[in-house]
């Protein structure tokens, strides 16, 4: 029993990493109905550029409190893979837009290796350590499995974006226009939504989570590489494919029951 609390525990903290990236995953498929392969190196990013913060703070200001310093680097990580998302769907993906289908899958793989090797290039393809020791460094016991401070944090902080971002979704203007971009973005756009603006939000929202689960890896693992995105993203797109990528509502077919004859219904309802 010890050793199956103790799995039980892992597994929790580890599925909370892959699912807030599937969630860039999902966020992207229910709005374009595109596979985003290049959202696990978008994580390596954030990850890479919140070590790179926290080091340079800690050489510059070693006196301050190790959680200050921590998440003044995940806070830059946020921004920087933002831009990186948005830069991302601005000029790969808003230009094959209207393409085959096959024409923006192959350039989301090559944007996937064009970020690993811009990372090798700047941070060399050793490892890269994350300063744990100014992290709480507490373990508690419970049902005989061990869980860290670093763990309990990962837990609610998951948790806690899980729950804002299905507010976002249900609740807000925001989130109202990306279902109906979602369900028919002809229909949208005639009736007010700005579908680009709605597209790039997603893919920013997406970035920002990535960067958060990055800095959770390298937290948890104590370290950080270029190449952890691919097998991290790889994880993350299999957790989404069970998920049914349905975070958003996925374009109606024929068989549906509101009947794609009839799309401003569906854009109406979502609104």
């Amino acid at each position: 029993m010890d050793i199956f609390a103790q799995q039980m525990v892992n597994g929790l903290v580890l599925g909370s990493v892959y699912a807030l990236v599937a969630l860039g995953y999902t966020l992207v498929y229910g709005i374009l109905e595109l596979i985003n392969f290049a959202h696990g190196e978008t994580t390596m990013m954030g990850s890479m550029i919140a070590i790179t913060v926290i080091g340079a703070l800690f050489g510059v200001a070693p006196d301050l409190p190790g959680i200050v310093i921590v998440f003044t680097g995940l806070l830059a990580a946020i921004p920087a893979c933002m831009l990186l998302g948005y830069s991302i769907e601005r000029v790969a993906y808003r230009p094959l837009r209207h393409a085959p289908r096959l024409a923006p899958l192959i350039t989301a793989i090559g944007i996937s290796i064009v970020l690993q090797n811009v990372a090798m290039l700047i941070w060399g393809k050793q490892y890269i350590a994350f300063p744990t020791t100014l992290l709480p460094q507490g373990r508690h016991e419970i049902l005989g499995a061990s869980i860290t401070d670093v763990q309990i944090a990962i837990l609610f902080l998951t948790v806690t974006i899980m729950v804002a971002l299905v507010t976002l979704v249900n609740r807000t203007r925001l989130g109202r226009a990306m279902r109906a971009t979602a369900q028919a973005p002809a229909v949208a756009q005639l009736m007010g939504v700005n579908v680009n603006r709605v597209i790039s939000a997603t893919f920013v929202i997406g970035a920002g989570l990535a960067a958060i689960a990055g800095v959770m890896v390298s937290a948890n693992y104590g370290q950080a590489h270029y190449y952890m995105g691919f097998l991290l993203g790889l994880k993350a797109f299999s957790a989404a494919v069970l998920g049914e990528l349905a975070i958003l509502p996925v374009r109606c077919s024929a068989a549906c029951c509101w009947g794609c004859s009839k799309p401003w219904a569906r854009v109406t309802s979502a609104i």
